[in-house]
């Protein structure tokens, strides 16, 4: 009878019929207290994990769902802190009226820096999270939800711990605006062993009141890697792009439009738009003109640098150096 049970006993476990709708992940959701912002960045093996996991609101909050994602997590704990609900106790509440809670993962932050992060009891392994503040340090298990200061790290079916650990790290190291340090802190994750299965998805969300297109919303940064070889890597390129067309112009990178910048930018105007019979200047100006200015500002918004289009004399050096580098030879 012993081989029998031996044989019984090294079955593999049944694959759970839910395993292909997780999101097997790893995330951090964080707050800037100098500015404000909030948001969540987040990578997985997974398709589309950027229209699953992450959802913020300004001035409220951040939450990643993941494992068995439950997208009441997203909206019941955005409401929960939009009425001043702490995130850890935000994060209980929505628990109790959730049938499944040992399969989901999941991390919520609130707009006064209160973090909490929850691993189930049947999220894969290695699965657990990290918080900042007073509980730094810690990894928390599965079954308890962690609380801490400024921002919660977790992670499920990772190689090891040390995916939430040099998150962490990361994002207390590293310096600037807080979808730098999330990016940092997304990179060190992957550095960390990141997902058994690999890569395929990610995403970057920050929230921040009016800072979306012309002010107008509140999305400051919403980037999604749908499928990639390398999702990180491809988050990288469409974060600095993001930065370009869609950040304002600062003080530090503005510069007259000198004779010297006219010859540069001048036979461009002349001879774009490409395949079209109007051409952005008629004839050479040699100076900043306003005639110049308009053809350079029309030439801008259809090339759609438009949140740095400017009529003062000066032009933002970070875009003309794209346009330049653009039609290099």
């Amino acid at each position: 009878m012993l081989p029998l049970l031996l044989a019984v006993v090294q079955q593999p476990a049944p694959r759970p019929p839910d395993l292909l709708k997780r999101a097997h992940t790893y995330s951090i959701v964080a707050y800037d207290s100098a500015t404000g912002d909030l948001g969540v960045a987040v990578q997985s093996k997974f398709p589309n994990v950027g229209g699953i996991v992450p959802w913020a609101k300004a001035g409220v909050g951040a939450v990643a769902t993941q494992s068995l994602g439950n997208t009441d997590y997203g909206d019941k704990g955005l409401e929960l802190m939009a009425l001043g609900t702490s995130a850890p106790e935000a994060l209980r509440i929505v628990m109790r009226s959730d049938p499944r809670p040992a399969q989901r993962q999941v991390g919520m932050v609130d707009a006064r820096g209160g973090a909490g992060s929850w691993t189930g009891d049947s999220c894969f392994d290695w699965a657990g999270g990290r918080v900042g503040g007073q509980a730094a340090g810690r990894s928390g298990g599965k079954g308890e939800v962690i609380a801490g200061r400024g921002y919660a790290a977790q992670a499920n079916i990772m190689v090891s711990d040390q995916t939430v650990k040099n998150m962490a790290e990361a994002f207390e190291r590293a310096s600037g605006a807080l979808a730098d340090r999330l990016m940092a802190a997304l990179v060190a994750g992957q550095a960390g062993g990141g997902d058994k299965r690999g890569m395929e998805s990610a995403a970057l969300l920050v929230v921040r009141k009016n800072a979306g297109y012309l002010g107008l919303n509140d999305r400051y940064i919403d980037i999604r890697v749908y499928d990639d070889t390398n999702p990180i890597r491809e988050l990288q390129r469409l974060y600095a792009l993001h930065r370009l067309y869609f950040f304002a112009s600062r003080p530090e990178d503005l510069i007259p439009i000198t004779p010297d910048v006219v010859r540069r930018l001048e036979p461009i105007l002349l001879r774009e738009p490409l395949g079209q019979r109007e051409k952005w200047l008629a004839a050479p100006q040699g100076v900043a003109n306003r005639t110049f200015l308009e053809a350079l500002a029309n030439f801008m918004y259809w090339e759609n640098y438009d949140v740095r289009v400017r009529m003062d004399g000066k032009i933002d050096k970070v875009a003309l150096d794209d346009i330049l580098e653009r039609r290099k030879q």
